[in-house]
């Protein structure tokens, strides 16, 4: 597609309330002692955070006070003021609220308004997806700066009193799995400082045929009575088909750009957990990239977690680096990624060319 170049000025994230180690999550549900050694063995996440108090049940941050901090924080970074911002597309599993969209809501808090604004439904490519629209239109229309987030709260989706000791260990895990955060990053037609520009941006639904690998249900006042646990996962089919989808992407989007692999300095693989993102790593074929991952920091924090990625990456880039992310979803399948690059000559901005 034509189209200027658009840059990647900065990325803001955040998480929180403290960091939960495994430790503390198995005291706090009488799980057996043996779960703390399984989790750093088989899951490898070491700690996670949550927006919920796990011992009185306090709702302590909402999406929106998450996505507005991660926001702030990019912004800053990015030197763009919210009169600045000509479009906000926001891409999240586990909105507040179905009416009014929680993006909304935000751009409130931030003083944004009169600009296009998007809330995409979606899992872990949620946040790609929401790069995707912002790249595009940000291509071929007259918006100059975009921002973008991307951000879960799983944890409203467990009962901190429950008692889940005679539970499933599918359902056990979870909340020893995931983990609540937000991200953001700032787009534009200018250059800054420490800008990267955004070379691509792939996103490809591949599930016909293909069960659903996980699910977030939903309960209103006409579908009965609620029962069981509103997520469920396919772990098997997981672990299974997403090492297969990454490499997919991997290789289809070196092909789209032309890379080959000893191209690339910077590897930012899936993160759906420590073990599993070591696994998919070494599956991909990337010899002398260094590898960007947090997840055995932050727990799986879903689509807030390619915005961590950035926020590692950006200070680390040097001019003529170049960066591929691979996202892959297992709700009903999509893999997805984006690549950036570091001009070797910064392009000089609009007001700079100007004087």
């Amino acid at each position: 597609m034509d189209g200027p170049d658009i840059h990647l000025l900065a990325a803001g994230t955040h998480l929180p309330g403290p960091a939960l180690d495994t430790a503390t999550l198995v005291r706090r549900f009488d799980l057996p002692a043996v779960w703390e050694q399984w989790i750093d063995t088989y899951v490898g996440t070491q700690s996670r955070h949550f927006c919920v108090d796990i011992d009185t049940g306090e709702v302590r941050q909402t999406l929106a006070d998450m996505g507005e901090a991660a926001a702030v924080r990019a912004m800053s970074a990015a030197g763009v003021r919210a009169e600045d911002v000509d479009l906000i597309v926001m891409g999240t599993a586990t909105p507040d609220q179905l009416m009014p969209a929680t993006v909304n809501r935000i751009a409130e808090r931030l003083g944004i308004d009169r600009v296009p604004s998007y809330q995409l439904q979606s899992g872990c490519t949620g946040a790609v997806q929401a790069l995707s629209v912002a790249h595009r239109m940000l291509r071929s229309g007259p918006e100059r700066n975009a921002l973008v987030l991307g951000a879960e709260t799983s944890a409203k989706f467990f009962d901190p009193a429950a008692d889940i000791r005679d539970r499933p260990p599918a359902e056990q895990i979870n909340g020893l799995l995931f983990g609540d955060g937000a991200g953001a990053l700032v787009l534009s037609k200018e250059p800054g400082p420490a800008s990267a520009v955004l070379r691509d941006v792939h996103v490809e639904l591949v599930g016909l045929g293909r069960e659903p690998g996980q699910i977030l249900d939903w309960y209103g006042r006409t579908t009965g009575e609620r029962r069981g646990m509103p997520v469920a996962e396919d772990y098997k089919a997981i672990e299974e088909t997403v090492p297969k989808l990454a490499t997919q992407t991997f290789e289809r989007m070196l092909e789209r750009l032309d890379w080959d692999e000893t191209d690339l300095d910077y590897l930012l693989p899936p993160q759906l957990s420590g073990r599993m993102t070591q696994r998919i790593t070494e599956g991909l074929d990337a010899p002398g990239a260094h590898e960007i991952s947090c997840v055995a920091e932050t727990g799986n924090t879903g689509n807030a977690l390619p915005f961590f990625q950035v926020e590692r990456l950006l200070p680390r880039m040097a001019p003529g680096d170049r960066a591929l992310a691979v996202s892959v979803e297992s709700s009903k399948w999509i893999q997805a990624g984006f690549a950036l690059e570091k001009p070797v000559t910064p392009t000089p901005s609009r007001t700079e060319a100007s004087e």
